[in-house]
């Protein structure tokens, strides 16, 4: 009995201490309290190598029946992981079953098929936020529970300007080798749009085979229990890390490395409760977005990302390095970013929103703090509801509540770059505690109400507020 009493002394001290760390308000106590909840997947204890069921391990023949077998008889097993052993493993798409760890052993490569016909028949995916029948994503779960990619090989779609890229159309200089008389995406994705907009049911938005439009490298589609670490990736063809619908997912010390058209780092869409930790960004778009439904698909819908932890990251190349939008008609609160390092020449922003007035959408309660920002090529903090449609909507974009404090910047050309519109201007952000240096030019406020500084520097100097 005075064990028992004691544990509850204990404990309840325990959380009295809790409460006193945490100041009144602090949102930062539910950061860790969403942390708290998050449990990364465990597996038993048995393997199923993929040599076992003949798979070949100098990508001349294709593994993908052995992959398949392997997956079943683990899955059948009651789960375990599928181990990609050392060596270069072809194949095409890999669809996960429940309780299911694929291990991508050190010293392995799994190369991915660039024959578009392998990712055949279409599968139930989003893209560009808006639900269709398309190819499959390079590895697939669909509604599964306790699933994985881990160890420390590397995951290579082989996508280039010889496959997959070119199907972005016509975009900035061609940098990716379209020409006219190439496949585009263009009119399919026009379509896409239109039929989304009608309302059209999932099921008759067959595209695939003729369409090109690129699917997803890793997608773990209204999947519960997700775990993605240590993974390298390379040449995506269109999105990489793309979790949809999908409920306590961890992803952790993964290298993220590809510059193709619309390489997204990171795209949790329509997701609560995840862990973005000690990862590697690099990328031809954004670095981490979070999404959450495009346009009339994203209200169809109502499914907000939200409860979203991000740590210890690093960022090099990309649009943007911590990212909300503009895939956001569905919602998102609850977002945080903490101790992670973004510099590079070619990083445009090192926090964005993206919205407009097609997309709408309610963005609230995003932190960002102890963020070390070596260069980037535009602003620190950029809100932007002008993004793509941008006045060219009957939606209200909406972001409020929006705290960045302790952000050290040495080279940017703007602090802020901060458009709302008349109409729906930005509420509520405040910058505090944040020094930034290199900048080279004044910052852009429109349509901002409740913009609050507090002990920032710029170029040395203390300001009262952005110019």
């Amino acid at each position: 009995m005075l064990a028992r009493r004691d544990l509850l002394l204990t404990s309840a001290a325990a959380l009295l201490a809790g409460r006193a760390a945490a100041a009144p308000g602090d949102p930062w106590a539910e950061a860790a309290a969403i942390v708290a909840r998050i449990k990364a997947p465990t597996f038993p204890d048995r393997d199923f190598p993929i040599d076992r069921y003949g798979g070949d391990g100098e990508a001349v023949a294709d593994s993908s029946a052995a992959i398949a077998k392997a997956i079943a008889e683990c899955h059948a097993a009651g789960g375990g992981r599928v181990v990609i052993p050392p060596g270069d493993w072809l194949t095409g798409p890999i669809h996960l079953k429940s309780n299911v760890n694929l291990h991508v052993s050190e010293g392995a490569t799994l190369r991915f098929k660039t024959d578009p016909k392998a990712y055949l028949p279409v599968v139930f995916t989003r893209w560009e936020g808006i639900e269709l029948m398309n190819y499959s994503p390079f590895i697939y779960a669909f509604e599964c529970e306790n699933i994985a990619i881990t160890g420390k090989g590397v995951i290579d779609g082989q996508c280039s300007r010889e496959h997959w890229w070119t199907w972005k159309g016509k975009w900035k200089q061609n940098q990716h080798g379209w020409v006219e008389g190439m496949p585009d995406q263009r009119p399919a994705r026009a379509k896409l749009f239109q039929m989304a907009e009608d309302r059209v049911p999932v099921a008759q938005r067959v595209f695939g085979e003729g369409s090109y439009l690129r699917p997803s490298f890793l997608q773990p589609y209204r999947c519960k229990n997700v775990l993605i670490e240590g993974v390298k990736l390379r040449r995506s063809p269109f999105w990489q890390i793309h979790p949809v619908l999908c409920t306590n997912v961890t992803i952790r010390g993964v290298d993220v490395n590809s510059h193709g058209p619309n390489n997204d780092g990171c795209d949790p869409e329509s997701c609560r409760d995840v862990l973005i930790e000690d990862c590697f960004f690099s990328t031809g778009d954004d670095c981490i977005a979070v999404n959450s439904g495009r346009n009339e698909d994203g209200r169809r819908l109502k499914t907000p990302s939200e409860n979203i932890v991000i740590r210890n990251c690093r960022m090099a190349d990309g649009h943007g390095g911590l990212t909300v939008g503009s895939q956001i008609s569905g919602n998102a609160r609850n977002i945080f970013a903490e101790k992670c390092r973004l510099d590079s020449p070619d990083l445009d922003h090192a926090i964005r929103f993206k919205n407009n007035a097609l997309r709408g959408g309610v963005v609230e309660n995003c932190f960002f703090r102890d963020l070390e920002v070596g260069q980037v090529r535009k602003a620190v903090v950029t809100v932007d509801f002008n993004y793509e449609e941008g006045r060219n909507g009957r939606f209200t974009p909406v972001l409020r509540n929006v705290v960045v404090e302790r952000v050290r910047s040495a080279k940017s050309t703007r602090v802020a770059d901060l458009q709302g519109f008349e109409n729906a201007p930005i509420h509520d952000l405040t910058i505090r505690d944040c020094d930034f240096q290199g900048v080279a030019e004044p910052s852009i406020v429109k349509n901002v109400k409740g913009l609050k500084l507090q002990d920032v520097t710029v170029n040395g100097r203390p300001v009262m507020r952005l110019v």
